[in-house]
């Protein structure tokens, strides 16, 4: 489940442009050029880790030789001061980089925990998808934290999939004026209608669409749309899922539900990177 350094190498690198601008004034003041230390990134409480391979970018784009001792990785779960990964290297470069490791490492821990609570609690019983919610150029890596809390991706761009929403409608007029129009420029891809209504609903299963999205549905009203989407069409349910009522939700085993809180709400996992040797 591991990126390819190349998808984040450029923004690990503006990342530590933004922290460092002109340079480090304590860390160049304090700490001599040749001094070499030994850090440790932990833990503070319990998560599922991920990140680790961006945390370390940090310390090696400002370190070419750090050496890098992994103890866990990305998917584990981890305890209270569970250490995570020793890194040893010229102690300037640890403690420039230390903010900007932690930074990736704590908000892509944060996705990866509250995506495998979603998922316990579904218990398969729906396909768990995240969303295009989330943070303006770190999509790739919540859509990867989601990943490794086990959520399945869905669509990471505009060009990923159809999705027909109620501006679309708008715009075209009705629900089949829009399928009609996709269908006619043969895009190749399942067509999905977002539907407020079981009105809407009728509509979007008349024109024969392949995913029907229920948004902001009672539970009842889940309940009879999945009914009467039955070997018609694939459900799923989004807008206002979150932990407390996902299990409900899960209960009327729609194919998929997609929730945003996953990379919107995250909350970032408090962890620490501390040297405990001079070398």
């Amino acid at each position: 489940m591991q990126l390819d350094p190349e998808c984040y190498r450029e923004v690990v690198s503006r990342a530590l442009a933004e922290d460092v601008r002109t340079g480090d004034i304590t860390t160049d003041i304090t700490v001599t050029p040749g001094q070499r230390g030994r850090g440790e990134l932990r833990t503070r409480e319990e998560c599922v880790v991920a990140g680790l391979d961006i945390a370390v970018e940090a310390f090696r784009q400002l370190d070419v030789k750090v050496t890098v001792s992994p103890i866990k990785c990305d998917g584990d779960p981890c305890a209270v001061d569970d250490l995570l990964v020793v890194v040893d290297g010229q102690a300037r470069a640890l403690l420039t980089a230390e903010r900007t490791a932690l930074n990736f490492l704590q908000r892509l821990s944060g996705v990866a925990t509250e995506a495998r609570r979603f998922v316990e609690v579904v218990s398969g019983r729906s396909v768990l998808l995240d969303t295009r919610k989330t943070t303006p150029m770190l999509r790739l890596l919540e859509k990867y934290a989601a990943r490794v809390g086990g959520v399945v991706n869905h669509r990471f761009a505009l060009d990923d999939g159809v999705l027909v929403k109620d501006n679309h409608v708008r715009l075209a007029g009705s629900i089949g004026e829009a399928v009609a129009r996709l269908r006619k420029r043969n895009v190749g891809l399942p067509i999905e209608v977002e539907v407020s209504s079981l009105q809407e609903l009728n509509e979007a299963l008349a024109a024969k669409v392949d995913i029907v999205l229920m948004d902001n549905f009672s539970l009842e009203g889940m309940q009879e749309a999945i009914s009467r989407c039955r070997g018609l069409a694939k459900t799923e349910i989004s807008g206002g899922v979150v932990i407390t009522n996902i299990g409900a939700v899960a209960s009327l085993r729609p194919t998929y539900i997609s929730v945003g809180a996953l990379t919107h709400s995250a909350a970032a996992i408090d962890m620490s990177f501390n040297i405990v040797a001079v070398t």
